[in-house]
């Protein structure tokens, strides 16, 4: 098990690699000057870019990108979203919030796509069954931010339950929770019905074993041989669609962020992005990898644990 996991980790480092070395010359390739303020004077933008060795070539910038990550830790500083602020300092101010509402939403969807999913496939072909998978199949097919604008415009501007935009200035956990609840329910409203959906069709495919059938003829009543032993075969599987969920959630984010004004990752990406900030820009996109990488590396570990096979296969 310990050279499979060594073996994750080596892909992981070297596929991180990659993607760090394709966000710096797509990002700095980008037609956008990083120093573009009419207000600057000339003199100052020479100094500025010799600083940054931005008049050098394009490998010797990636050189002292390298070293200044691996060697010194420095992954560049702000030049316009927070000017003159270490690019680490501006994320570790907005990565609370973003992962706040993804972790609650994960959290949320979980329960609730397991109950739906139980309940359509305990109620196959009738009314809640058809109820959950109409549901299912709007939640997959309308993006979040569709449902998130719909959500602002009915329950802030018609009926104003919820505020318009995120309260930063939030003290109570009622005004916190008021303000990221609807951007929650919008970001889980697609992992909920990817897991009933999922779980639904693993239940009924169980409940119709040869196995579920010998536990009815050995008195155990309908709920429970689908409790004891359709419902917990059922949940394993789930892990391949449960722990990569995060990360879609994660991407998620960078609009419904944008749209209810919250301070977080997402929305600062979108804006440094468009204001040419390409230090920043860079670190949100390496941040984001490794969030993305770790997610798949945690899955293919669990693979290992479930299922002997996939370790007896790295083996080789």
């Amino acid at each position: 098990m310990l050279k499979y996991i060594v073996g994750r980790v080596f892909a992981m480092l070297i596929t991180l690699f990659i993607i760090v070395t394709l966000s710096f010359f797509v990002i700095r390739l980008m037609p956008q000057n990083i120093f573009d303020n009419p207000d600057l004077p000339p003199y100052v933008v020479e100094i500025l870019e010799k600083k940054m060795h931005l008049d050098k070539p394009m490998y010797v910038q990636y050189y002292y990108f390298l070293r200044g990550i691996f060697l010194e830790g420095d992954f560049g500083t702000s030049v316009k979203i927070r000017p003159s602020l270490p690019v680490f300092q501006v994320l570790k101010s907005r990565l609370p919030i973003s992962m706040l509402i993804n972790v609650l939403s994960l959290f949320i969807s979980i329960p609730i796509g397991i109950t739906a999913g139980t309940i359509a496939a305990l109620r196959k072909n009738k009314l809640p069954d058809h109820a959950v998978s109409l549901l299912v199949v709007l939640f997959i097919s309308v993006p979040s931010f569709v449902f998130a604008s719909l959500m602002q415009y009915g329950l802030t501007f018609l009926y104003p339950i919820f505020p318009t935009l995120y309260n930063p200035s939030a003290t109570t956990l009622r005004q916190l929770a008021m303000s990221i609840t609807l951007p929650v329910v919008a970001l889980a409203l697609n992992p909920i019905a990817t897991v009933a959906r999922y779980l639904r069709g693993e239940l009924i495919e169980t409940m119709s074993s040869e196995f579920l059938l010998l536990a009815r003829t050995k008195g155990l009543t309908r709920a429970q041989a689908v409790m004891r032993h359709a419902f917990r075969n059922s949940c394993v599987p789930l892990v391949n669609i449960v722990i990569p969920m995060f990360t879609g959630i994660m991407g998620g984010s960078l609009v419904i962020e944008s749209i209810f004004s919250i301070p977080g990752m997402g929305g600062m990406m979108i804006s440094s992005i468009n204001a040419g900030d390409h230090p920043l820009t860079i670190a949100i996109l390496i941040f984001y990898s490794i969030i993305s990488l770790v997610t798949m590396l945690i899955m293919d570990i669990s693979y290992g644990l479930l299922d002997p096979r996939i370790r007896m296969g790295g083996r080789r």
